[in-house]
């Protein structure tokens, strides 16, 4: 990590407006008495902001002040945290992720449009509108390239488009954050693959896009002609609803035995409808089993004979389950 340093021109004084003041009171309210200094990390970032995205001395001087700490502690926090500018940025200061995912995805046309358009890295423009820093991974490998702007993302970046936003933003006229793409979130830039059904190969289209759960699968549906979708839907259950669908399928005689959790350990299963139906089928194929031991959960008593011993004219042992 390089070393960081406040800049060497400085204002004269900061104090905080009367909005932020009081958004700083609340806040170091929130921490009992003595633990005030837990709010050192919000009260700089609101100074900050208030002071054209970046930190002056003054401004950490009047945060220690407002929590009772001393000075030093307040400047270690602050040049050890990136997010924290320590000289002047700009209006607009953006952040270029060069990491992996960015740079195969076309990073480097970016960074040539910045130091086209902006000029050297760290160095804000002449009209005060931009500046411009290299960092790490800025966790939107899924839309890459991408930079951060202030505290807006841009995503789905070209040389193109970027240029656009930044012309935009120079002039004042509204940008569009987010994907450049028309990209939502970061769904796949060809669309959906999966839960096509529900929400469309779009992801706005599909019956399940409004909250309500589709009837029939999406023709680009894995599940399109499958015959467990039709059986369900035949059944009045929907595939997507996930406690119904077991039910069936344990009316179909598909044993899903329950465990107990315990922790670290499970028991033995507990005896389940499934296993009681099926008792049930074998008494109506051929009556019911001699011996106590078959019904389903029963346990021989001391005395009775189990299937095996029955059949020897032994007697079962009583015996605990573990």
């Amino acid at each position: 990590m390089s070393v960081r340093r406040l800049a060497a021109e400085q204002p004269a004084t900061f104090s905080f407006t009367p909005e932020n003041a009081a958004w700083a009171d609340k806040q170091i309210a929130k921490y009992p008495e003595g633990r005030q200094a837990s709010a050192v990390l919000s009260l700089m970032w609101r100074a900050q902001k208030q002071h054209d995205f970046w930190l002056p001395k003054p401004a950490i001087e009047e945060v220690a002040r407002r929590l009772g700490m001393p000075y030093i502690r307040a400047l270690e926090i602050a040049t050890f945290y990136s997010m924290f500018n320590l000289e002047p940025v700009g209006r607009y200061f953006i952040q270029l992720c060069g990491t992996t995912p960015c740079m195969i995805r076309g990073s480097d046309g970016i960074k040539a449009v910045l130091e086209r358009v902006v000029g050297p890295m760290r160095k804000v423009r002449a009209d005060g509108m931009f500046a411009w820093l290299e960092v790490e991974c800025l966790g939107a490998c899924c839309n890459a390239p991408m930079v951060q702007i202030n505290e807006d993302y841009y995503e789905d970046l070209t040389p193109e488009n970027f240029e656009r936003v930044l012309d935009d933003l120079a002039a004042g006229r509204p940008v569009q954050r987010g994907s450049q793409a028309g990209r939502r979130s970061s769904e796949m830039a060809d669309g959906l693959t999966a839960l096509a059904d529900f929400y469309g190969r779009d992801g706005r289209s599909g019956p399940g896009h409004d909250g309500a759960m589709p009837s029939e699968p999406h023709p680009d549906s894995p599940h399109h002609g499958d015959q467990t979708h039709e059986r369900t839907e035949a059944n009045g259950v929907s595939p997507n609803d996930g406690l119904a669908h077991r039910e069936l399928r344990q009316s179909e005689n598909v044993a899903e035995p329950d465990y107990v959790d315990v922790g670290t350990r499970r028991t033995e299963p507990a005896i389940s409808d499934v296993q009681h139906k099926r008792h049930d089928a074998q008494v109506a194929a051929g009556g019911e089993r001699d011996g106590p031991s078959a019904k389903p959960g029963h346990e021989p008593e001391h005395g009775e004979a189990g299937d095996d011993e029955a059949g020897r004219g032994g007697t079962a042992a009583h015996t605990e389950k573990p």
